[in-house]
Order: C-alpha cells, then sequence, then structure tokens
C-alpha cells in the first residue's frame, strides 16, 4: 500500500513538472491521473490497490457514526421512558479478530457506543466480556456485534 502511495506521488509531482504548473490543481490532476494508472496497471503492482482499503476505513467510521447515532437514540428511550425494564448484564463475546490492535479496536467502538461498555479480554484473546445497559437477546447482541463492527475490523485489517 505504501509503495502504491509513493509511485502516485511520484506521477502527481512529474505530471505537474512536466506541465510546468506549480499548483494545487495542477497536483490535483496529476494524483488524479495516477490514480486512474495505477488502476489500470494493478495486476502489474504488487498488492492490492490501495484506494479499497481507503474506502473500507471510510465505510468503517461511518457504520461507527450510525451505530453511535443509533445507540444514543435508544437510550434517550429508556432514559425517558416512566417505569424502563431494564435488563443490564455482562456477555462473553468470542471474537475472530486476532492482533491486539484489532482487539483494542474493537473493544474500543464498543465501549464508545452508548449502553455498551468493553470490561476485559480473556486471556487467550479469544473472548471479549461486554457489560450492556440493556440486553434483550444475547444471541442477538453478539451476531449484532460481529456482523458490524468485527467483520468492518477484519475487511481494514485483511
Amino acid at each position: 500500500m505504501a509503495f502504491q502511495i509513493v509511485i502516485n506521488l511520484i506521477i502527481a509531482f512529474m505530471w505537474m513538472f512536466l506541465n510546468e504548473s506549480y499548483s494545487a490543481p495542477g497536483f490535483i490532476g496529476g494524483y488524479l491521473l495516477g490514480i486512474l494508472l495505477l488502476f489500470l496497471l494493478s495486476k502489474f503492482i504488487p498488492g492490492t490497490f490501495y484506494l479499497k482499503k481507503f474506502f473500507k476505513i471510510i465505510s468503517l467510521i461511518l457504520l461507527f457514526i450510525k451505530e453511535l447515532i443509533s445507540s444514543n437514540i435508544d437510550i434517550v428511550k429508556l432514559v425517558y421512558t416512566p417505569n424502563p425494564e431494564v435488563e443490564p448484564g455482562i456477555f462473553a463475546l468470542p471474537i475472530e479478530v486476532k492482533s491486539n490492535w484489532e482487539i483494542t479496536l474493537l473493544a474500543n467502538l464498543i465501549s464508545l457506543t452508548p449502553g455498551t461498555l468493553s470490561i476485559a479480554v480473556s486471556n487467550d484473546n479469544k473472548q471479549l466480556f461486554i457489560h450492556a445497559m440493556d440486553i434483550d437477546d444475547i444471541e442477538e447482541s453478539i451476531s449484532s456485534i460481529k456482523n458490524t463492527f468485527e467483520k468492518a475490523i477484519m475487511e481494514v485489517t485483511r
């Protein structure tokens, strides 16, 4: 990925110098041309096209924002309900992410979402213990986290 970014920057600077246009629009035009060339020649360049990972990072950020807003709405509904029937609890989430960075990112995304808090990671790094403010169905909560945050993190890091 870093190799492709460097190649793209070189193409952008060469374009700028060949056009004798030493300005931001000249550089941006060269950078866009470099993206097009790298995409067309992606079979011959090692690694996957670097913008794919960039778009996956953007989708992870957008997923977090969506989950943040929806969980905030759920918490506000719980707080303003006259007699809330809240079932707090702790459950173990089996995780497929392996590296410490992936586990930390998953735990932080869960903790930053209102209503949930990552408590601990098991010694073998195969489970994450989570406290939730309202657990209707544990299996639904597990599948929700696995299908959103964990899946998106694995798409970004692998």
